[in-house]
């Protein structure tokens, strides 16, 4: 009778190697978990011992950034859920950011955990799982985000209204509710455990399961980036009339906060696909066969926009500074308190 394949840790298949051609590990840097030799053996005798636990470094990698990425969001979900003046629309997507990105922090460490621990089947599709749905979750919000910011200046007058909350928890629940989905599908039997031939460049994962979730990001950042030109748009007609009623020229503070706030748009686009867009084409171009050091240096960065994230959206948001402020030292700065909020603020 043939022995069962042993469970692979890490995102890689049961067959790869960390060299960047796929082939020896010649130089290949590897940590190791030493062993104790003034502990009696854990193997009765005539069981022979299993050999040392290799570390894949890429990994210990992707579990620091999901460490930060947990300590981080963490923060803002729990500034935003202690402070009852933070419930409007735009504080809850943020909120939702956050949690996402939160989970999406948690399992790259339980991943890391169960992948070197328990190594087994299950467990890494439940983490994988977990951590398709906190990401695309991650993804969904910051495209509710951008719906948000659209809304609020093209609808200017009628935006603090019920029917704006009620559109945003609509929001949230569509893509909470689709984020569960794609994260079930590994569980429920879409993997390639069964047949390795169909295998992505991230295991368990299918490449079918992966080119939709690529397809799909690149029609939201389609979205997200027709949504932020007709913000500028917006936001450089508005700049403009105000100019022609106090009549000053274009090279005024007003103004050149207002170009600030297109160059903060774009900062914040930018950086979304510098992080997401190598991974996305990478995965529908490639697969199991390719070398896995590409695999890790197009997976690593994506997940560096959830670090970026609450810098960009929670951090720079005078509300949360107040609060972020209050919870750290009891006080408020005076300039903090009297910053008044510009188009840079976009």
């Amino acid at each position: 009778m043939s022995e069962e394949a042993p469970v692979t840790p890490g995102w890689l298949g049961p067959e790869s190697t960390w060299a960047s051609g796929g082939g020896g590990m010649e130089n290949v840097t590897m940590v190791t978990f030493p062993s104790a030799p003034a502990l009696p053996p854990r193997y009765p005798p005539g069981v022979p011992a299993s050999p040392e636990l290799l570390v894949n470094p890429w990994d210990i990698v992707l579990c620091s950034s999901g460490t930060l990425i947990a300590c981080e969001n963490a923060l803002v979900v729990l500034v935003i859920w202690q402070n009852p003046a933070l419930r409007a629309p735009m504080f809850l997507l943020i909120g939702s950011l956050a949690l996402a990105d939160l989970l999406a922090g948690l399992g790259l460490v339980l991943h890391f955990t169960f992948a070197y621990l328990l190594r087994s089947d299950s467990a890494q599709l439940l983490t994988v799982g977990l951590v398709v749905a906190s990401f695309s979750a991650s993804v969904f919000s910051l495209l509710a985000i951008t719906i948000d910011r659209y809304l609020s200046l093209y609808y200017a007058l009628t935006y603090n209204s019920e029917r704006t909350a009620a559109f945003t928890y609509s929001m949230l629940v569509l893509l909470w509710g689709l984020s569960l989905c794609l994260g079930l599908l590994p569980v429920t039997g879409v993997n390639c455990l069964g047949e390795e031939s169909t295998c992505s460049v991230v295991r368990p994962l299918t490449k079918n399961n992966v080119a939709v979730l690529s397809v799909s990001f690149l029609l939201l950042f389609g979205l997200m980036l027709q949504l932020y030109v007709q913000i500028c748009k917006i936001v450089m007609r508005h700049a403009h009339q105000i100019a022609l009623q106090h009549h000053f020229l274009a090279a005024t503070p007003h103004y050149v906060t207002t170009r600030k706030g297109v160059s903060t748009l774009a900062i914040i686009l930018g950086t979304f696909a510098a992080c997401w867009m190598p991974f996305t084409v990478y995965s529908l171009i490639a697969d199991y066969t390719y070398p896995p050091l590409y695999t890790y240096a197009t997976l690593v960065p994506a997940t560096y926009n959830s670090v970026i994230n609450p810098v960009i959206y929670a951090f720079r948001n005078q509300e949360i500074q107040k609060a972020l402020w209050l919870i750290c030292c009891g006080c408020i700065p005076a300039s903090v308190a009297q910053r008044a909020r510009t188009p840079s603020d976009v």
